[in-house]
């Protein structure tokens, strides 16, 4: 009797440490995207460095961000696409984005209100929420 206990538990908790490993994985496939850094430009022009680390095990041929950007006052200056792709899986891209009409100091928000596109190579759409973390190094909060 006590051998088929010993087999139960120890089958319990082999699933148990299973599942906890398969959800940690799931956890660490993320996509972090970060804005790294503002630069003014030319005329009043903000420059956007943005990074995008993709730990998520696939490259995406398809990632658009659209971003409302608010003024120091929080009102919705203008809405801004950002175009990402491609995102290849375990690299961190840089990508540079200007922001017309608006100095860098005049930004306090960027909102991201939809992912028009998410799409990893070679599979279907899907909705990359879930998958992403957001950053901001900057005095801008980043997200949605």
């Amino acid at each position: 009797m006590a051998t088929g206990l010993s087999r139960v538990l120890w089958g319990a908790l082999a699933l148990a440490l299973g599942l906890s490993t398969s959800a940690a994985a799931q956890e660490s496939k993320r996509l972090t995207v970060e804005i790294n850094k503002f630069e003014a430009a030319d005329e009043g022009t903000c420059r956007a460095f943005f990074l995008f680390r993709n730990d998520t095990g696939q490259t995406f041929e398809g990632f658009e961000l659209s971003i409302a950007v608010l003024d120091t006052s929080g009102v919705i200056d203008r809405l801004l696409s950002v175009d990402a792709a491609p995102l290849p899986v375990a690299r961190t891209t840089l990508k540079l984005f200007e922001i017309p009409e608006i100095g860098c100091d005049a930004i306090s928000e960027l909102i991201v209100h939809d992912i028009p596109s998410c799409k990893p190579e070679n599979a279907e759409p899907m909705d990359c929420y879930a998958i992403v973390d957001w950053i901001s190094r900057t005095g801008v909060r980043l997200g949605p």
